[in-house]
């Protein structure tokens, strides 16, 4: 029997209690989960380590989400980038043109996240 590679994904989002909820659904649905607070904390944590996909609020004090997606992209990465955010597609086309992968609206359809994680961790 073929054994399928755990992903790993990294939740950021400046509200801990929209973190808890990601990470625990994520990890019941059998995702190793990392959380950053900030952008900052996140960027720090992408230099120590690289998961299989960036899950991304839009909006934080400090970096935003596009600033991430930038220093992100900026480095010639090609880490799926999964925004996240309570806008509409309009709010969060900047971020698609920095380079993120995709986004899922607030609030989230677990059932679409997933679909969204493993089509860009497949």
């Amino acid at each position: 029997m073929l054994r399928r590679k755990v992903r790993r994904i990294l939740a950021v989002d400046d509200v801990l209690d929209n973190l808890l909820l990601l990470q625990v659904f994520l990890e019941a649905e059998g995702f190793e989960v990392e959380v950053a607070e900030s952008g900052i904390a996140a960027l720090q944590q992408l230099q120590q380590t690289c998961p299989d996909l960036v899950l991304l609020d839009v909006m934080m004090p400090g970096m935003n989400g596009l600033e991430v997606t930038e220093r992100i992209r900026s480095r010639n990465c090609t880490l799926p980038i999964l925004l996240v955010s309570a806008h509409d597609k309009t709010q969060v086309q900047p971020g698609l043109d920095a380079g993120a992968n995709g986004y899922v609206q607030k609030p989230i359809n677990f059932l679409t996240l997933l679909e969204r994680i493993n089509a860009l961790t497949a």
